[in-house]
């Protein structure tokens, strides 16, 4: 192996390829669209709905078969990554997930212990055997074969689908020519009690955004010390889909650090000088 391709990982190569395909559709709000995006594409958009609260009396099958509905997934004190897919996609879906995948290998965390995914898909033809199969895959490449509850797939009938897309502001179409849907790609992080929190978009996703938006989603209640005061010290840039330094907050704890530090300076040289001056007292009187 020469030194050009140590370390290629041809999953998060594609997906970062696959990436600026669906910039056009799943640009942030104020985000500049390209302008010759083609009209397969027209109405395909996802415009996050913040803090919009899901419809959990929507009803799905999930891969038994079994009539669930989605506030199943929900109420405890896990946050939620939702995302849409459909088990026959030619590319985008099956880029999506690989990158999904190996965001969460880097992430280092499984699904289930911290955080639940509902995957759910947009074509109401798919069956609970399709789904079955799909997660059964992806599980496996995460080792979690042996764990099928980890990862959930859902599917449904179009009003149910739509019902929760709509909700957060996923936009998709069916083209009949090409007898595919036309949508694109993302994460919604979703609150333990089913209010949209975050919208990470593409098809591979940082690990430290990805950790701080599900630490930021749970209101707190996962994480590590170290992941709260990165959180403390970095904000989410709705515009650039990611969190950088909050400048602010930086400033204001180097201050309080600055007078603190500058205060246990001053209090030591006062002690330090009403000491000698005791002592110089001590030394006249004797």
């Amino acid at each position: 192996m020469t030194s050009l391709t140590r370390g290629f990982h041809p999953t998060r190569f594609v997906a970062t390829v696959a990436a600026a395909a669906v910039m056009a559709s799943s640009a942030p709000a104020g985000a500049q669209l390209l302008e010759d995006a083609p009209a397969e594409l027209e109405g395909v958009t996802i415009t996050p709905k913040l803090d919009a609260m899901l419809p959990l009396d929507a009803t799905f099958r999930d891969e038994s078969g079994t009539t669930v509905a989605l506030g199943r997934y929900f109420g405890g004190e896990k946050p939620v990554i939702l995302n849409f897919v459909y088990f026959n996609c030619p590319m985008l879906c099956n880029v999506f997930l690989d990158g999904f995948v190996a965001s969460l290998e880097d992430l280092g965390k499984a699904p289930g212990d911290e955080f639940e995914i509902v995957t759910i898909s947009m074509d109401p033809r798919e069956t609970p055997e399709e789904a079955a199969i799909k997660r059964d895959h992806l599980l496996g490449k995460l080792g979690l074969e042996d764990a099928p509850e980890r990862w959930h797939f859902l599917t449904g009938a179009e009003p149910e689908i739509r019902k929760v897309a709509d909700a957060v502001g996923f936009t998709y179409r069916f083209d009949e020519r090409r007898n595919e849907y036309m949508h694109s790609a993302g994460l919604f992080l979703v609150t333990p009690d089913g209010r949209l929190s975050r919208f990470l978009s593409g098809v591979s996703f940082d690990p430290t955004t990805l950790r701080l938006s599900l630490v930021e989603t749970s209101d707190g209640k996962i994480g590590t010390a170290a992941d709260q005061f990165l959180l403390f010290c970095f904000a989410y840039d709705h515009a650039a889909g990611k969190y950088g330094p909050a400048a602010v907050k930086i400033m204001r704890m180097f201050a309080a650090l600055t007078v603190l530090v500058v205060g246990a300076f001053l209090s030591m040289n006062m002690r330090r000088e009403s000491v000698r001056k005791n002592a110089v007292s001590l030394g006249a009187q004797s």
